[in-house]
Order: structure tokens, then sequence, then C-alpha cells
């Protein structure tokens, strides 16, 4: 090899000057000739390389004349680019220079062009995704930045998850038809939730509503937004009050009637012999009972009192604290309430100090450290009236009976909600001023410039002596003596002092 080779200049193929290079000769090229410059003939010549690990690699270019100077067009580097190519890019570049063109720039022109076309693909690629773009993806841009609620969202997701998304989740955006959002809402109905299916209702027309106004969402919803043509109070059940306005307010009767149904149920399950308490109903957590004594004599919204946390409790101020964090409104219009606890009340909240509190929350979640869910009262207690609820079958991990039923239904279901109508109704009963129930329920008062600007009085005296007399009304109230039940023979199961009725608390 060595006798083929010039000790320095430019390097020729065994074969001779003017003629090719093959791949064995390349491959047997050392580092010893790093630098050097081998003819492959025709214009075509390649510099050798040597790395670090002793790997060769030679670098081929082609020499041509443009505007009476030598140019070089880069053919590639061997042995990443094989001789045969490397060698069809200096004819293709020969070629280009008797026509005319210069080579190298008609290569910069290539990769422009190419690179305008990748950017036209990307470009219709971005498009189809967007046109193609899913009710989910919506769905996440909306809870991302166009709606905020005070439980983090956690509830629109919960309803999405179950009754929209599964359905209609991975369907594009432009083809979600009316009769795909009129189905799912039917399909809840269906089930008897016709109050959930209001509410998803309403949150599709609110999500809807905010991508008509954005991109990339507003050119899918240029033929229509299918949400503004449901028609919600068409799809609800006939006999739904769609103002969903709840009027239930306890009667005395009916208030001392659930006591007496916490004291007899509570009683008659601890007394039941061992082995047998199966054969009872098991009363409603004594915790719950507690938070609807507390809703009933303080006005407070269940939510706000399940979030309630010890430190807002001072027992021998007889006060409770709650923020405005804590309380249902829209921002900038929910502010702190300092509720003066009656005797009444504070005999609820030392009776639950007694349960919870050497802990954070006067109503601990027992699988976290945070409150319990403030829909769990709510839910144990419309589990209690089953009668009133059209489920199509037993649900799992949840309490299926009547034991709350109260004046025999005859009244219709009651909500842990209704407890704070009711109490307020009391006060009013009482001629107590409907401006004070309102300070004492915590409700904003719509004032004028005026009012806000000079009347800044927080009527915390007639507050604290509205919630007296409730308290003393309701003590009354537990006090009566009902008229006796009718015997009947299974009131054996019940303490024979206050049964009230004996159904609630016999064997089943």
């Amino acid at each position: 090899m060595a006798e083929t080779y010039a000790e320095t200049g430019t390097l020729y193929p065994k074969a001779g000057k003017g003629l090719k290079w093959t791949e064995r000769e390349l491959k047997a090229i050392g580092p010893a000739l790093k630098g050097r410059i081998l003819s492959d003939g025709e214009g075509l010549s390649g510099e050798v390389r040597a790395a670090d690990d002793g790997s060769i690699s030679v670098r081929f270019r082609y020499a041509f004349r443009w505007d009476k100077q030598v140019k070089w067009y880069q053919c590639g580097t061997w042995p990443l680019v094989a001789l045969k190519d490397v060698r069809a890019r200096r004819d293709e570049a020969r070629q280009h220079v008797k026509d005319g063109i210069n080579p190298s720039e008609r290569k910069v022109a290539d990769r422009i062009e190419a690179a305008q076309e990748a950017q036209t693909i990307i470009a219709a690629a971005a498009q189809r995704k967007a046109e193609d773009a899913t009710l989910r993806e919506m769905f996440d841009a909306w809870l991302e930045d166009g709606v905020k609620r005070a439980d983090g969202n956690a509830e629109i997701s919960r309803a999405f998850e179950k009754d929209v998304l599964p359905l209609h989740g991975t369907k594009p955006v432009r083809l979600v038809t009316e009769d795909d959002l009129r189905g799912l809402l039917k399909a809840i109905v269906a089930r008897g939730a016709n109050r959930m299916a209001v509410t998803v209702s309403n949150d599709i027309k609110q999500m809807f509503k905010w991508a008509e106004k954005r991109k990339p969402w507003r050119p899918l919803l240029q033929e229509g937004n299918p949400a503004d043509l449901i028609e919600i109070e068409k799809i609800v059940s006939v006999d739904y009050d769609m103002s969903d306005e709840r009027e239930r307010v306890l009667s005395p009767a009916e208030i001392r009637e659930l006591h007496d149904i916490f004291s007899c149920m509570g009683k008659a399950y601890e007394e039941a012999p061992p082995g047998k308490k199966y054969s009872f109903p098991r009363p409603l957590l004594k915790t719950s009972q507690l938070a609807l004594w507390i809703c009933l004599s303080t006005l407070s919204r269940i939510g706000e009192t399940l979030k309630a946390e010890w430190v807002h409790v001072d027992l021998e101020a007889r006060t409770w604290f709650i923020p405005k964090a804590n309380v249902k409104g829209a921002k900038g219009k929910k502010q702190d309430q300092l509720v003066r606890l009656s005797d009444f009340a504070l005999r609820q909240f030392q009776a639950l100090h007694a349960l919870t509190g050497k802990g954070k929350w006067l109503f601990p979640a027992t699988q976290s450290n945070g409150h319990v869910n403030v829909k769990s009262v709510t839910k144990q207690v419309g589990d209690r009236q089953e009668r009133f609820k059209n489920r199509v079958g037993p649900m799992k991990g949840r309490r299926q009976d009547n034991t709350l039923v109260l004046a025999n239904g005859e009244n219709g279901d009651w909500t842990s909600h209704d407890m704070r109508r009711t109490g307020a109704t009391m006060m009013q009963a009482l001629h107590i001023p409907p401006a004070v129930i309102d300070r004492c329920q915590n409700d904003v008062i719509k004032a004028s410039k005026v009012q806000k600007s000079y009347m800044h009085y927080d009527y915390a005296d007639e507050k604290r002596e509205s919630w007296r007399r409730l308290g003393e009304r309701l003590d009354a109230i537990l006090e009566e003596v009902p008229a006796a039940p009718p015997p009947t023979p299974r009131a054996q199961a019940c303490p024979p002092q206050k049964c009230h009725p004996a159904r609630h608390c016999s064997p089943r």
C-alpha cells in the first residue's frame, strides 16, 4: 500500500491517477494519513479524518468553476454515506453546473423548500388536530382556565367523569350534537336524579359558552352551539319543580319526632343483646346528629358546619367563628360570621367536643387528615328516606331504609339544608325582624352606595338575642310531651320513656 501512495500531497487509488477508490482501499486507510487528500477523479476528492478512537472517515467534495472561481460542493462523508451515493451527488452537482445552476445554492434552496414543506405538513397536522379536538380536551381546558369553584372544581369533575365524558369524551367537539347532550341528560333523569341533570346541563352550557369565545374551540362551533338547543325543562320529570327552591320547613312536631328517633334508635342499638345488634337499624352517626342540631340552632349551612375547626370555637365565650373561606357564595360577596351560642347550641358543641375535641376538626374524616365530605350528612339523611328516592337498585356502601322519614312522609322528604330554613322560619315566628334573621344566616344584604358608605352597624346584640330566643324555643319544643302513639306489638324494642314512633327502633 505504501508504494501506491505518495509521501505528501494528493493520494490516488492503487489503480492509478484519475481512477476511483474502492471501499476496500478506504477501509485500509490508517490514522497516519489524517489530513491527506484522496482524488477520486472527475473533480471529486476527499479529506481523510481520524477520530480519537482511531476510526477513519473521508469527507468528499466536488470542485467546480463558478464566476471564474473554484467552488466546492459537499457530497457527504464516508462511511456514513456510501461511495456510490457520494459519486451520485457529485454527478447531480455536475449536471447542475452544466445547466447553469450553482449546486451549492440549489442545495440551500432545496433545504429551504424542504423546511417549508415540513412546516406545511406540521401546520396541516396541527390543523387536523385542532379540528379533531375532543370534548374531553375542551373540558380539561375549561376546567383549567374557565371555571373556579370553591371545592377546586371537584364536584364538576366528578359529575362529568360519571355522566358526560364516558359517553362522548373522545368525540370531536365539532361532531357533538344536541342529541348527544340531550341523551346523556335523559340518562341522568332516568335514574331519578333530576336535580343532577339540571346541574350538569347548566355546567355544559357554561363550558360551551366559554369555548365559543376562544380558540381553538370557537371555529369548531361555527355551525352552532349544541348546548344552546337544550331545554332542560323538557327533559326532567314532569313533576320536578324547575325552580329548585325548596320550601320544606320542619314543624315543631317533626323536630320533636326527629329528636325521639335519634334517642330511641341510639338507645335500642346500644342496649341490644350481644349478637342481636344486626337486628336493629344502625342509628345515624352521633356527629351527624349534632351537625343537624347545630345547623338548626345557629342557621349555619351544612357545608360550613362540617368544615369547622376547633380553633374557631370558644366554649367558654360561647362563640363560633366562621371564616369567609368556609362560607358559600360568590367571590367578593362572602363575609366572616361570629355566632353567639345559645344554651341549646352550646350543648351540641359540648357533646361534639367530647367526641372530636382532641383533633383539629369538629367533624374529622376517618380516612384522611381533613374534615368529612361536605355532602356526607346530606347523603346519610337522604339514604334513610329511601321511599322518596327513585333508585334503580341498591347503592354499594349506602343505606336504604326509611328510619328518618318524618310525619309518616306526609310532608315529603327533608334535607340537612332544611334545618337552616326551619331555624330561620322559627325566628320569623318569634317576630324577629327579617334584617336580623338575614344577618344570623350570614346572607349578604344588597345595599345602596349610601348604605355601604355610612351604615356599618353589625347587629351583634340583636343576633345574640335572636339565637338565644331560638335556642329557648327549641328547648321548649323538645320538652313538650307528644301524644302517646297507638300501642304496637313491636314497641318493646324502644326505650319505654320515649318511643316515638316504635317503627324506628324495632328490629327489622
